[in-house]
């Protein structure tokens, strides 16, 4: 018997409290998520939205995937998912223009369709996934046992 862990999760910034921090982050970081997987998560995202009326999202490849990408490495670590310093990584994007900002997380997906999916399947995801955002960055990432862990960060500027 096989048991399959898939968990997802969802933050958005209002009343976060922001603790004293460095904003600072290696831009190479962007680098390390799976593009290909990021890319197609993306554009389910975007079909979705078009079918609600809602503009697409453009990717961000510099500061926001860069910090969804430490995130992940943080998850991958602690093997779990959270929201642990949400509010740095909130700040820091407003520090660079993001009027506000959300936060998606999941866990044991294999495909993008899959993780999208458990996403508009639960209320609170679908609402970031459809909410007035415009741009996302993305750290999607395997550990070394192979398991998916998925950051997504949404901001509007």
């Amino acid at each position: 018997m096989v048991l399959m862990c898939l968990v997802t999760s969802c933050q958005k910034d209002e009343g976060v409290a922001v603790e004293e921090a460095n904003y600072s982050i290696d831009l190479n970081l962007a680098q390390e998520t799976d593009w290909v997987m990021a890319d197609a998560i993306l554009n389910l995202i975007n079909e979705h939205r078009a079918t609600q009326g809602l503009s697409a999202i453009a990717r961000d490849q510099q500061y926001a995937s860069a910090y969804a990408v430490d995130h992940t490495q943080y998850m991958i670590d602690l093997k779990k998912i959270s929201h642990d310093n949400f509010g740095i990584r909130s700040e820091a994007l407003k520090q660079r223009g993001a009027q506000v900002v959300a936060e998606n997380v999941a866990y044991g997906y294999t495909t993008p369709e899959a993780v999208v999916t458990a996403w508009l399947n639960s209320a609170g995801h679908k609402k970031i996934i459809e909410g007035n955002y415009t741009h996302s960055g993305f750290g999607v990432m395997q550990s070394s046992d192979g398991k998916y862990y998925f950051t997504q960060l949404f901001y509007r500027k």
